[in-house]
């Protein structure tokens, strides 16, 4: 019994000393209030990762981008959280609850998921944050879910209904943080 109590004292002392610290998977996780979307290519490889957050009616969207072509590149959140490769279809549409046209110099758009181009560098990395002028994660995260897509080329930010932006290179689905 003794060895008993002084095998849990161990423990607890253990867990108590080891409070505060928090793992690199932790440190890494969304905070509430958040959706994350690890994106990856059609070979399944990872290539980046999207972090949302609600400010007073806007989604503030993050994103970090590797390993993609370089040059510019359409991004957009699209309707349906699946991202089944190569082609990322069932993703669906852009998101766009109010029934708008494409782009922000559409002047019937622009989409809610609409954002500007995703510039990849000669190292294949880039990175864009914007706000969604419109939305709420619970409006984005609805029963289908969401995804975030990067496309082949860049889109030209008028053209219904996805801008020309080509085929999907990489998607993500949103997850609650």
């Amino acid at each position: 019994m003794t060895r008993i109590l002084a095998a849990a004292a161990l423990l607890i002392a253990a867990g108590c000393a080891n409070q505060g610290t928090t793992s690199a998977a932790e440190a890494a996780a969304p905070a509430a209030g958040s959706a994350v979307a690890d994106l990856a290519d059609a070979k399944g490889t990872r290539v980046g990762r999207a972090v949302g957050t609600e400010h007073g009616g806007m989604i503030h969207l993050s994103v970090e981008a590797r390993s993609l072509p370089p040059g510019v590149h359409g991004i957009h959140v699209h309707t349906v959280g699946r991202c089944d490769a190569p082609d990322f279809t069932t993703a669906g549409s852009h998101w766009n609850p109010a029934g708008k046209q494409h782009g922000t110099e559409n002047p019937q758009g622009p989409h809610a998921g609409d954002m500007p181009n995703l510039t990849i560098g000669a190292d294949g990395r880039g990175s864009l944050t914007f706000m969604l002028p419109s939305g709420t994660l619970d409006g984005m995260l609805d029963a289908d879910g969401a995804a975030l897509v990067i496309h082949a080329a860049a889109d030209d930010l008028k053209t219904d209904p996805s801008g020309n932006s080509g085929a999907r290179l990489a998607c993500g689905v949103f997850r609650r943080g």
